[in-house]
């Protein structure tokens, strides 16, 4: 078994190692500390920033802060830290994700916080400059990674969702119970894979060009998953949201084309659905990852079930078919997946 894989099937454990170090008392003190800092500095804004796969599961995790009538927002750090440095004018807590803690965007924003400015770090690597410097530093728990990132995209995730839920008073047993199942959906489709991937790597074939779509909180996943198959492949893929490709994108559908599309049941199915479907008629191929049965009959769109009824959580259980198809597309054409021949895991220029 590859690196790349073995970090893929790492992601279970993953999940529980998260789960079990927040629903106990060393992981509860960090969010009451957060909670109770949030009351005492009369916060006035909440933003989330990061680089790369960070950046982009930003999104969602401010998509179920506001969800949860908990205002936030979400930029890029790198244009935090050039541009928009004013926002800190405002009481803010700055939620600053970082699977290393040592992205080189990261530590220049760290010198440039005033005391306006509480940070909160998700971080994996424990022993880093995020995890650190940062006023409450919340610990991913996700193990060594050397790879693309796979597990510590899922557990930086859930580290963001699990503070938005602790904030909201709704971290409790429900929701380690929906964590639990989580990691056994994750083990589910990691053991029973062969089937349905033989069935999208035949359905899309060579590809040379890949449109990702989504919407809502699953925006995140596509976003990531093109930079999965940027850099494990070296595949130009595109994470678009799903209203955006409406606004001119599809008019590059025709005979072709190659996506996939997310949908969830939540607000915007509807949408999803009736975009896969358009993209279809086009001539255009769809493999169509969502948590809804579908009845659809037509040959260009291949749908794949997804065993999760929660839009959030749905966003990050829909990433395993894809990572599970970039290895095995890798392997395929002659090459491993997830080595860095131009840049490294951790990116320490800008």
């Amino acid at each position: 078994m590859n690196k790349f894989l073995a970090e893929i099937m790492e992601q279970p454990q993953a999940i529980e190692n998260i789960t079990n170090f927040y629903a106990n008392s060393e992981g509860k003190e960090l969010l009451e500390k957060i909670k109770k800092t949030v009351s005492e500095k009369n916060i006035q804004q909440i933003i989330f920033t990061g680089m790369g796969s960070s950046y982009f599961l930003s999104h969602a995790a401010s998509s179920l802060f506001n969800h949860l009538n908990i205002h936030s927002s979400y930029i890029n750090t790198s244009e935090l830290l050039h541009y928009n440095l004013s926002l800190f004018e405002k009481q803010t807590m700055l939620v600053c994700s970082s699977q290393s803690g040592e992205s080189f965007e990261v530590k220049e924003i760290l010198d440039h916080l005033p005391k306006t400015v509480f940070c909160v770090g998700i971080v994996n690597d424990e022993d880093s400059a995020l995890a650190h410097r940062a006023d409450v530093a919340l610990l991913c728990k996700g193990g060594k990674e050397e790879m693309t990132s796979t597990k510590t995209y899922v557990v930086t995730s859930l580290a963001a969702c699990i503070l938005g839920w602790y904030l909201a008073g709704e971290w409790d047993d429900e929701k380690i119970g929906m964590l639990n199942r989580l990691k056994e959906n994750f083990k589910t489709l990691l053991n029973h894979y062969n089937g349905w991937l033989s069935d999208a790597l035949a359905f899309l074939g060579d590809i040379s060009t890949l449109q990702i779509i989504a919407r809502g909180p699953a925006f995140s996943t596509a976003s990531q998953s093109a930079l999965m198959f940027k850099e494990a492949t070296h595949i130009a893929a595109t994470g678009i949201l799903g209203g955006e490709f409406r606004h001119g994108p599809m008019e590059m559908v025709t005979e072709g084309f190659q996506s996939i599309l997310f949908a969830s049941e939540g607000k915007t199915l509807i949408q999803s659905i009736k975009m896969a479907e358009d993209i279809a008629e086009f001539g255009g191929k769809v493999w169509l990852i969502t948590n809804v049965k579908s009845n659809l009959d037509n040959k260009n769109i291949l749908p794949m079930y997804i065993n999760e009824k929660d839009e959030f959580l749905f966003s990050l259980q829909s990433i395993v078919p894809v990572q599970l198809f970039i290895d095995a597309y890798a392997k395929t054409h002659g090459f491993e997946a997830g080595n860095f021949s131009r840049g490294a895991k951790v990116t320490v220029i800008e």
